[in-house]
């Protein structure tokens, strides 16, 4: 569920308070069960049903089965295989009814769909700015509609992020950093988009910043030039720092913590924003039994201070996306820096 329709579900809540029968709110499960991902893609809860969309279940163990995950909902078993319930090992994964082993699962989940439809979506928004362009002469005629919508983001991001930080060659880069910047930015607004497909969780999902990252890794370190790889191996130091070695085991830690760094960064700051949200929204049920007045009374300011981190969330939407692309590149500039080229 994505986190608008939190904050409308969490608006009724406030002035329909539970009743005294009601549970308590589960707050793990609560929070995890929004921020992780799944086998189905939930879409609201009515009247007591869950309405969901079941995703394709694909496991190679064997040979491939496939079949669609509502044959595991509830706990239910097929094909000799079931999800691992809570406190078992790789809760939440498709395990082995048998001895609760792992298969090799490379199921169509929740994020890897929003991931494919995310993708689709920027391919087409860039197909159809490439359409105009052809169509039509810049000389003569402003961009309009698509095209005119991206080209001042891709001016800004090429012109004051890109070329200044790599440099002259900043134009072998550009294809990379401009669609990372666009990923991102897709992805974290999806994110927070309230209904299907939007919602998913995915650059909260350390996998998918891991894979960003290490293309960066990639770009900075298979076309470095000379000067970067002396300056990691044989920096500029007294000889004896060169020789134990300390300066180029520090070196190559720091080309690794680069990397991990824009991983975790990406990651983290899109996961607290989901985080922050469904916490501010949990102090209605949380404040249920507390009688109408101050369940209704904290219910409204939680639902005024949601919307506001719902739209801080837009901001940072574009704020990560931009450093992302800011960090790479920087990392991929200095990776490419002439010295001698800077002392003429």
């Amino acid at each position: 569920m994505s986190k608008l329709r939190l904050i409308l579900l969490a608006a009724l809540a406030a002035f329909i308070p539970m009743t005294a029968g009601a549970q308590d709110l589960d707050m793990e499960e609560y929070l995890f069960g929004h921020i992780s991902d799944a086998y189905e893609w939930h879409i609201a809860t009515w009247k007591g049903s869950e309405i969901a969309i079941p995703l394709p279940c694909i496991i190679i163990d064997g040979g491939v089965h496939a079949f669609s995950s509502e044959h595991l909902a509830h706990g239910g078993e097929h094909d000799g295989y079931r999800i691992a319930r809570k406190g078992e090992a790789h809760e939440g994964k498709i395990v082995r009814a048998s001895d609760g082993t792992r298969p090799l699962d490379i199921s169509i989940t929740k994020n890897v769909l929003g991931l494919l439809f995310d993708s689709v979506l920027l391919v087409a928004l860039i197909l159809l700015c490439a359409r105009w362009y052809r169509r039509h002469d810049v000389l003569k005629e402003a961009p309009r509609g698509i095209a005119g919508l991206l080209e001042p983001v891709i001016v800004m991001v090429e012109q004051d992020v890109i070329k200044d930080a790599v440099g002259p060659e900043y134009r072998r880069f550009s294809p990379y950093l401009l669609t990372a910047f666009f990923f991102i930015l897709i992805n974290n607004i999806m994110g927070i988009f309230p209904i299907f497909p939007g919602g998913a969780n995915i650059t909260g999902n350390i996998a998918v910043t891991l894979t960003l990252a290490l293309f960066t890794f990639a770009m900075v370190n298979l076309f470095g030039n000379k000067h970067y790889w002396k300056d990691i191996l044989w920096p500029d130091v007294p000889v004896f720092l060169k020789a134990i070695p300390i300066m180029p085991v520090i070196e190559i830690i720091g080309m690794f913590t680069k990397p991990f760094s824009l991983m975790i960064r990406l990651f983290a700051n899109m996961l607290a924003g989901h985080i922050m949200l469904l916490s501010t929204i949990a102090v209605i049920f949380l404040t249920a039994k507390m009688g109408p007045v101050l369940n209704g009374s904290l219910g409204f300011v939680s639902v005024i201070f949601g919307i506001f981190l719902d739209c801080l969330e837009l901001l940072v939407a574009f704020i990560q996306a931009y450093v992302f692309t800011m960090l790479s590149s920087v990392f991929i500039g200095l990776a490419h820096q002439h010295p001698e080229k800077e002392t003429n």
